[in-house]
């Protein structure tokens, strides 16, 4: 745990969040990118043949959009905790706008309600204009804080 407060801390100091994203092997094996605009973290999902659920269209697998936006969440939630730990799902609601397409895709999250133990959110993803997303998430995540779960205070 000491390891993630730390890379949160000096990602928060650099505004570089890459070395966090990192840590998730899926989210490597993606390709999933962040970056700070202001006070803005954007997530960047980018195109890539791996990523496809149809070729005939070209069209992003719906699973690999669900994923990037979870992960969206999770970094999220992390960066904003005041004692960083990893985020557990609770329940992740996602709806389909339109097809995304063989492109870059972004993500941001939007942190809703941050209690003690759970946290709230809503993620918007779009690829060519944020203004036509191509989908939105609502999702519960329960919050570790590297607490010791034999000993709650």
């Amino acid at each position: 745990m000491k390891q993630l407060l730390d890379l949160v801390t000096e990602a928060h100091q650099s505004g570089d969040y890459q070395p966090l994203v990192d840590l998730i092997p899926y989210a490597r094996m993606l390709g999933v990118e962040c970056a700070c605009y202001g006070e803005e973290v954007i997530f960047r999902l980018p195109a890539s043949e791996d990523h496809l659920g149809n070729p005939t269209i070209p069209a992003i697998h719906g699973g690999v959009i669900a994923a990037f936006m979870e992960l969206t969440a999770q970094f999220q939630l992390t960066l904003q905790m005041p004692q960083p730990g990893l985020a557990k799902v609770i329940d992740f609601s996602l709806d389909y706008m339109r097809a995304g397409l063989d492109r870059d895709t972004f993500a941001i999250c939007r942190v809703s309600r941050q209690g003690r133990r759970v946290g709230s959110c809503s993620v918007l993803a779009w690829q060519e204009r944020k203004s036509k997303p191509i989908a939105q998430a609502r999702a519960h995540f329960l919050l570790d804080a590297g607490k010791d779960s034999a000993n709650p205070d």
